[in-house]
């Protein structure tokens, strides 16, 4: 790509984040950032620094050292909600929540779909794949759930196997690999327990362990922006099924005589709220958005000349977000329909892949003043910052892959997980807390 392009490119990332997503999360939990220039030679040396310490699986991607656009964007490993000198520790935590609701559209032509979420059926694909070594027990929608129990088996379930979805970034301090949860509890122990007590042990490493879940739940289901999510009429939760019948949490229900999972609801300021909003604006699912994104392809072969007028590619300001308004699901037949599915559609893919960084800073009671969110815990307190990132609207020519890609996850589920025992996920249930955890190095 030329420079131009580059910086067009650049410019729509930063619009998007600013004139969209801001209006669907709020303005303190997205950070669009800003397009500077720098000297190609300090991109070049930029490059060979980092090359080594780049995990292999990202070494295929390249770093642009031609154009000498970038984008600065703040460290949200740090506290982003006000101003003051930071003196002590920050222990930060971001994660992948992915989808959090089951498909309600009545285009959906399996069934299955109705009952078991995406990521739970696209685990056992990916561990087929050889991606991943075992299915994880974690499930969007416990997380997604606002269930206090729920919530913590979930977090519970990515600290045990966190895979792509959760890392824990400690400033400051060298990478340390983390083998298992007493490791993981020696480095917490500072923070959740700053006096001495609870020197060592299992019982130290579960109390420490959950107290970490404790103040993560609490931090997702805070609200620390007054505004509300634009003028965006909200989806109706309630028009999925609200527990997936592949959550691990579910099945130990079943197992226990229980047959109903307790959905409490999330609160409507916080940021999984919002997430499950923007989420939720794919209503149809892809296999009745596909049939629209042809509509579109088909009207742009004939009209090519349109595709900038129809905004496919940009620019993503003021009069984009108003056409994500439209909620209707019934199709008149317009090329005006189609579309405004579409992109729908690419906000909703790109809520679901986006991330959440909770930053974490422990105060003493009289530093914690009222203009800062403050969490408690049972030995000390800690003011937060939750931000929420990997914002790129998803690119309107990834829809066919999607498409082929929802395919082979149903069929690869039904014929190999439901179709017979699997012995992979009995194998869950057994009381294991072994984990690795990577303290990622800031």
């Amino acid at each position: 790509q030329t420079s131009e392009e580059i910086l067009h490119h650049l410019q729509n990332i930063v619009d998007f984040g600013k004139h969209v997503m801001k209006q669907f999360f709020g303005e303190n939990y997205v950070h669009h950032g800003e397009i500077i220039q720098l000297p190609l030679d300090f991109v070049r040396q930029l490059c060979l620094k980092i090359q080594p310490e780049r995990p292999e699986s990202r070494c295929d991607k390249d770093m642009d050292t031609l154009s000498g656009y970038a984008m600065c964007l703040p460290n949200l490993t740090r506290l982003q909600t006000y101003r003051f000198v930071e003196h002590r520790p920050i222990l930060c935590i971001e994660i992948k929540p992915k989808c959090g609701f089951i498909p309600f559209s009545s285009h959906v032509s399996q069934e299955i779909k109705h009952k078991v979420c995406r990521y739970c059926m696209h685990q056992h694909l990916k561990v087929a794949n050889g991606k991943w070594k075992r299915p994880s027990k974690y499930c969007p929608l416990d997380l997604f759930s606002g269930n206090k129990q729920r919530m913590h088996f979930a977090l519970k379930s990515l600290l045990q196997e966190a895979q792509n979805n959760l890392k824990i970034f400690k400033v400051n301090n060298d990478q340390e690999c983390l083998s298992d949860w007493n490791e993981l509890a020696r480095h917490l122990k500072p923070f959740f327990f700053p006096s001495n007590g609870l020197v060592s042990g299992p019982h130290c490493t579960r109390t420490i362990v959950k107290e970490l879940i404790h103040v993560i739940t609490m931090t997702l289901l805070s609200s620390t922006d007054a505004c509300r999510a634009g003028d965006m009429k909200t989806v109706p939760i309630s028009q999925g099924r609200s527990y997936c019948e592949a959550s691990a949490f579910n099945k130990e229900l079943l197992r226990n005589g229980k047959h109903k999972l307790e959905s409490s609801g999330l609160p409507r300021g916080c940021l999984l709220y919002k997430t499950l909003q923007a989420q939720m604006l794919d209503m149809l699912d892809i296999e009745g958005l596909y049939p629209l994104y042809n509509r579109v392809e088909q009207y742009l072969e004939e009209f090519p000349e349109e595709r900038s007028t129809l905004q496919i590619d940009g620019p993503y300001n003021e009069a984009f977000y108003e056409k994500l308004l439209d909620l209707s699901t019934e199709d008149d037949g317009t090329i005006a329909f189609a579309l405004t599915k579409v992109q729908q559609y690419r906000i909703a893919m790109t809520a679901k892949d986006c991330s959440i960084m909770i930053a974490l800073s422990p105060c003493l009671q009289d530093e914690c003043s009222e203009q800062r969110p403050v969490v408690l815990a049972s030995k000390s307190r800690f003011t937060f910052s939750v931000s929420v990132l990997d914002l790129d609207l998803k690119p309107y020519e990834s829809i066919p892959h999607q498409y082929k890609l929802d395919g082979k996850i149903v069929n690869y589920y039904l014929k190999n997980v439901q179709a017979k025992d699997d012995p992979v996920m009995s194998s869950l249930f057994k009381e294991n807390e072994d984990c690795t955890l990577v303290l990622h190095k800031v």
